[in-house]
């Protein structure tokens, strides 16, 4: 039976890097630290929140950044904000790494439906 908390869940990550990226997308490499991992959570007040996390600085002490507005917004809602160095590169551009993220969540999604 799931319980009130299967609703709020983190999927996991996918690791990223400068070197592999141009392989897998059409976009530059986003981001000024050369390896990270991006990340997916579910959050029902504002859907799917995609984060970026520079490698080294992945456990639960420190907050990505964020990708996309609904990781923005909840953030913003918590009073709390990303605490990892590094950053996006100026005029980045996020789609593939928000997809990425995106991708995770869709995922979970699909497996809860199936299994619950």
């Amino acid at each position: 039976m799931p319980s009130v908390y299967d609703e709020y869940y983190g999927t996991g990550f996918v690791n990223v890097n400068e070197i592999l990226w141009s392989f897998e997308h059409a976009t530059p490499y986003p981001f000024t630290v050369t390896y990270g991992e991006i990340s997916c959570g579910y959050n029902p007040t504002f859907g799917s929140e995609v984060y970026f996390m520079p490698k080294g600085f992945t456990d639960e002490s420190y907050i990505g950044i964020p990708l996309n507005q609904a990781a923005v917004d909840s953030l913003k809602l918590s009073g709390m904000s990303s605490n990892v160095p590094y950053s996006i590169k100026k005029d980045a551009d996020l789609n593939a790494a928000i997809e990425v993220g995106l991708s995770l969540c869709d995922e979970k999604q699909k497996y809860l439906k199936d299994n619950i």
